[in-house]
């Protein structure tokens, strides 16, 4: 006979009403209480054998981009190892080769019925919003990261304010370069398809046009986020004229580098990037990179998993999202 609602109260110490909340996904339950009453469960047997407990495990996705991203590839790490914290998560990463060609919207119309809970790195474009929505009407508990996607139903985007990043790095170059007469400043770019990048170069240039007018971006490249790309797009700009400084909102920051270094202007010219990695701790070492602005992938990781695993069993929890951090050469954290 099946362990009765009555039995688990009465050996949890807490009402029916309690239990029933708790068993059925629903708020308004202390932590501690929720975790009791789920041991108890556990213990006599409520939830059946392994295989029914298997079935009751929350389905988690995760769609990202591929590629040498070392942001990401840190990112996709930190969410393996936050899941499995969990004993009640399936996690599944889907890295999307090339976000062109309706690629994204296809994975994620394959994970219709397959998944409870999906978290998105994707570009802000309408055939992806349009099938996050598909999604979300049917249930699915959707949340993006690192860049979000405003107009979709969504129980939360867990990263930093891009357009506050933008407008810090421009006061970093504004500030390490100090008053003088027409600076040129290189300015390089992932993808403007994405909200964040968009955000971001909004934000720089925004303080620029307010606070430091006398620093002209005379450079402009959109990298795709490939350091090839920006080893060659470095190297253009730098033919044409004296650059000052350097902000990259994206990544390639090893390509921006070397190009620096055949250059023999890696520390002469002032460079502003995102995102601690082992590439740009190195970068900061060796004073190629002046300033590296941080979200911790780490704490995105954590938070993403919380929210969409609290939002699939309809409980809420304490929310800590990731700040900004600058990071110089002299504070660079342990790793």
């Amino acid at each position: 006979m099946r362990t009765t609602i009555i039995e688990i109260a009465e050996r949890a110490g807490v009402s029916p009403a309690t239990v029933d909340r708790v068993l059925n996904g629903r708020s308004g339950v202390r932590e501690r209480t929720r975790e009791i009453v789920q041991t108890v469960a556990r213990e006599l047997g409520y939830f059946g054998p392994a295989e029914a407990q298997q079935s009751r495990r929350v389905r988690l996705d995760f769609v990202l981009p591929a590629g040498n991203n070392s942001f990401m590839r840190n990112l996709r790490s930190q969410l393996i190892d936050e899941a499995a914290r969990h004993a009640d998560v399936q996690l599944r990463i889907h890295d999307v080769e090339d976000w062109g060609g309706g690629r994204i919207g296809r994975r994620l119309a394959e994970l219709r019925g397959q998944t409870d809970a999906i978290g998105v790195v994707a570009p802000d474009r309408p055939e992806i919003r349009e099938e996050l929505n598909a999604l979300a009407r049917e249930g699915v508990r959707i949340a993006t990261l690192v860049s979000d996607v405003p107009a979709i139903d969504k129980v939360g985007y867990i990263g930093v304010d891009n357009r506050a990043a933008g407008r810090l790095a421009g006061l970093l170059l504004g500030r390490f370069l100090g008053p003088a007469m027409n600076r040129n400043i290189a300015l390089f770019v992932g993808s403007r398809a994405y909200r964040g990048h968009e955000e971001r170069e909004m934000g720089f240039r925004s303080i620029l046009a307010d606070e430091f007018p006398d620093l002209r971006i005379t450079g402009y490249a959109e990298v795709g986020d490939d350091r090839e790309h920006a080893y060659d797009e470095m190297r253009r700009i730098l033919s044409t004229g004296q650059v000052d400084g350097i902000y990259n909102i994206g990544s390639g920051n090893q390509g921006i580098a070397r190009a620096l270094r055949e250059a023999q202007l890696n520390q002469r010219t002032v460079f502003i990037g995102h995102d601690l990695t082992d590439a740009t701790r190195l970068l900061l070492l060796d004073r190629t990179m002046d300033a590296v602005i941080d979200q911790n992938h780490r704490v995105q990781a954590r938070e993403v998993v919380r929210l969409l695993v609290s939002a699939v069993r309809g409980t809420s929890e304490q929310e800590y999202p990731p700040r900004l951090q600058v990071v110089f050469r002299e504070n660079i954290p342990l790793s």
